[in-house]
């Protein structure tokens, strides 16, 4: 029911502002957009830490509803509030699948609607939403295995209502609970890799036919934007209203909070604001070990990962190794594997199999997991650019003398620095935000932000929570802003 909800909110959230930010002359669309996109940046954790700062029980805008209207009209602790902010947290996916699709459309098509006598509305009704089809499908597929496998959102605010999911079953009985039950958490583990595994074939197969949904041809066609005429205005205001409800307002109290030592409307901000939230982060060393840690595990496992993903992309795509089709769908299927689970099976794997002990409690063995975890997320950055290269260039010096591995190290991998360089910045900022692999991993001094996180939630150290949360979004808005100034990288598509 969850998913089932996230997804359905997520998919009309994105596909609305997919056609309103990408297809319209409304005013700042693509101001919009770009905040639009950053729950995506950042963790499900962090952005459930937001919303109960300004909408929980004792959140900023609860207190100043109930002081104005004598009661809040919204209850984040039951699943449709849950779904709320998965769907709002997920949303940018489908708006990304949906807003690549919506740009290419081609326009010949809509202007034969115009000329048809179609009104705006009746265009998008009958001709550019339907030729969205694929986009969203695809992207309720995903939406739908992420609401399966999200555990934050349920953490934070079902646990305390007594609402359970799978995650949580497994959170709660594999590492919260003071007597695992390591078998029935394996089974539980089995059952959602099972499902998620359905789902993820669906996804490729429910997109098997779509050459009735090809509109781009060989043509250099632009569509051209909707003209909304009076509606321009109220619907950039309900767009600006949504941006500041449901992103700008959940980060900004967040870190609002992190500076304060109360957060309330009652109390006025000049006489609570305070840097102890921080000072107590640097009095204890498991805060500033995580933070290390973190840093670490992301740079070092960031460079290893790319290196890795290099060499798949390369044998898959440019070698005739004997085996590079099933080594691309071994690299491939860590997409089905939910973080809980994989996090699950490290844990058996490190304990069980000989010579792999000595890496327990450490950071090492969240390199490993993580970058098991996000191999296909590389590729997806990566063999792009691989596919768009000649193999002209490479089969040149081939002709001359050179090995396949000296081509490949002297021409193939410089010409894909550009892509290299992005794969190693989504990486990054993944890792550095990842928590879920690494619930079941961790050990006293290999502790993370997230799951250092987890444990000062469940303590009620709102304001380490805060002061460490924002220290989390303070580094990844650093390295999205520098990788898309600097090197022009999409983190996204």
């Amino acid at each position: 029911v969850f998913a089932t909800l996230t997804t359905v909110i997520s998919q009309t959230l994105g596909t609305l502002a997919a056609v309103l930010f990408g297809r319209t002359d409304m005013p700042a669309a693509r101001l919009f957009g770009e905040l639009f996109l950053w729950p995506i940046y950042l963790s499900a954790l962090v952005l459930s830490f937001g919303w109960y700062t300004i909408y929980g029980p004792a959140g900023y805008l609860t207190l100043l509803a109930q002081d104005i209207f004598d009661g809040a009209p919204w209850n984040l602790y039951t699943l449709p509030g849950m779904a709320m902010i998965a769907g709002v947290s997920q949303a940018p996916v489908a708006y990304i699948y949906c807003m690549s699709s919506a740009t290419i459309t081609d326009p010949s098509l809509e202007e034969a609607a115009r000329v048809a006598g179609a009104g705006t509305f009746r265009t998008l009704w009958r001709i550019t939403l339907p030729l969205l089809l694929p986009a969203i499908a695809y992207s309720a597929v995903l939406n739908f295995t992420v609401g399966l496998e999200l555990l934050a959102i349920p953490l934070v605010f079902g646990d305390p209502a007594g609402i359970t999911v799978l995650t949580t079953f497994l959170y709660n009985n594999g590492v919260a609970s003071a007597r695992p039950d390591h078998g029935l958490v394996a089974t539980a583990a089995v059952l959602m890799l099972l499902v998620v595994c359905v789902l993820v074939w669906l996804q490729g197969r429910l997109l098997g036919n779509t050459r009735r949904f090809v509109t781009l041809g060989g043509k250099a066609t632009r569509p051209r934007p909707f003209r909304l005429n009076r509606l321009r205005w109220p619907l950039c205001l309900v767009s600006a209203v949504y941006i500041l409800a449901t992103v700008v307002a959940p980060i900004g109290a967040l870190l609002v909070r992190a500076f304060t030592s109360l957060l309330s409307p009652m109390v006025p901000l000049a006489d609570v604001l305070t840097l102890g939230n921080f000072a107590s982060m640097l009095e204890y060393p498991v805060y500033l070990r995580s933070i290390w840690n973190s840093l670490l595990v992301s740079a070092i496992g960031g460079v290893m990962a790319t290196a890795m993903i290099a060499l798949i992309a390369v044998i898959v795509l440019r070698s005739d190794f004997r085996w590079r089709g099933p080594l691309h769908y071994v690299a491939l299927f860590p997409r089905a594997v939910p973080g809980v689970v994989a996090g699950v099976g490290f844990f058996y794997a490190f304990a069980l199999v000989p010579g792999l002990g000595s890496l327990r409690n450490t950071i090492w063995i969240l390199i490993i997991a993580f970058t098991m975890h996000y191999i296909p997320v590389g590729l997806g950055a990566v063999a792009p650019m691989l596919m768009q290269m000649s193999p002209d260039l490479d089969r040149a010096a081939r002709v001359q003398g050179s090995d396949w591995w000296t081509a490949s190290r002297r021409i193939v991998l410089p010409l894909m620095r550009p892509a290299l360089v992005a794969c190693f910045t989504i990486l990054f900022i993944t890792f550095f935000k990842e928590y879920t692999t690494a619930i079941f991993l961790f050990a006293p001094g290999s502790e993370v932000i997230g799951t250092t996180l987890l444990q000062a939630w469940t303590q009620g150290e709102v304001g380490l929570v805060s002061a460490l949360a924002t220290l989390q979004v303070l580094v990844i808005g650093i390295c999205v802003t520098a990788a898309r100034a600097i090197f022009g990288v999409k983190l996204y598509g």
